[in-house]
């Protein structure tokens, strides 16, 4: 009994240095709809819902973005119609793009809430057509109503973190007559990131990280940076649904997010490994590629000048 309650002692002294570093900053979470899923080992959305608390409650600032891609492709396929993607993207007709809302608002948004609120009263579910939180402008005619980001208004967002609330962000954006755009959440998260001066993006899918060679384990990419993810798009080594996420990770670390990170949502408490221990797990995206050990610059101030 001793040297288990030695062992968690252990891992509380380990993770305090973190717990400081990161009391007060911003972290935006993708939670994808990949790895809302979980796995029959246990309940990922119980355990990531605890995870996001802890997070909470030892001074971190989380903001959770969702998606739901394999929902809607369920009932989309309940309702017969066929579902086509194009460079990761799904092509949006308007029953799709009103099928997207049913799901992630009305759906896949309440699921995480009430999973993070079985906890205490923390969790708040918006949509980026709240108080103008995602402005969106269609993409290409030939995706329909798949909508690009065109502008992030974070004070809904900062309302809510500066009242303590966990905001759970569903990304269904829309343009300036009110017509809804379904927006790919890797894009939109890596945009609130950068909207909100994040310390930290952090996706969530369900794969272990980045490969070089995409069937061989042994070449886990655990550190990079933009350029280097830039060259391996280039070369085809990362392609299909991971071209968004990818995407979005070297724009936000190249505008001032100060690292991001893509790490297997199946795994049991994978935030809490990432953020309070030494060795951390998945690929971490940083403008140097260096280790969490590099000092940080102080993080991007609000538009109203505070931090």
């Amino acid at each position: 009994m001793i040297e288990v309650a030695t062992q968690k002692v252990q891992t509380l002294v380990e993770a305090l240095p973190y717990i400081r570093r990161f009391s007060g900053k911003i972290v935006v979470v993708k939670y994808g709809g990949n790895a809302l899923a979980g796995t029959s080992d246990h309940d990922a959305l119980e355990l990531f819902a605890q995870d996001i608390v802890l997070m909470r409650l030892v001074g971190m600032r989380p903001v959770v973005v969702h998606g739901g891609g394999p929902q809607i492709s369920e009932l989309m396929a309940r309702l017969g119609k066929t579902t086509e993607f194009r460079n990761g993207l799904r092509v949006t007709d308007a029953e799709t793009v009103d099928i997207a809302r049913m799901v992630l608002i009305g759906q896949v948004n309440p699921q995480i809430v009430s999973a993070i609120n079985v906890h205490g009263r923390y969790a708040v579910g918006v949509s980026g057509a709240d108080a103008g939180l995602i402005t969106a402008t269609a993409r290409d005619p030939e995706l329909g109503f798949v909508g690009d980001v065109t502008n992030i208004n974070p004070e809904i967002l900062y309302g809510l973190l500066d009242t303590e609330f966990i905001p759970v962000v569903a990304t269904v954006g829309t343009d300036a007559t009110g017509q809804a755009y379904n927006i790919n959440a890797d894009t939109v998260a890596g945009a609130i990131a950068e909207a909100v001066g994040a310390e930290k993006l952090i996706y969530l899918t369900d794969i272990e990280g980045l490969r070089r060679e995409v069937h061989d384990a042994s070449t886990l990419i655990r550190q990079t940076t933009p350029d280097e993810l830039e060259a391996l798009i280039q070369s085809g080594v990362i392609g299909g649904g991971m071209i968004p996420k990818v995407s979005s990770c070297i724009e936000a670390v190249r505008n001032g997010v100060q690292r991001a990170h893509i790490l297997d949502g199946r795994i049991a408490h994978v935030l809490l490994l990432e953020l309070f221990t030494d060795s951390g797990i998945g690929t971490m995206v940083s403008s140097s590629g260096s280790s969490e050990s590099t000092p940080m610059p102080t993080p991007a101030p609000r538009p109203d000048g505070t931090r």
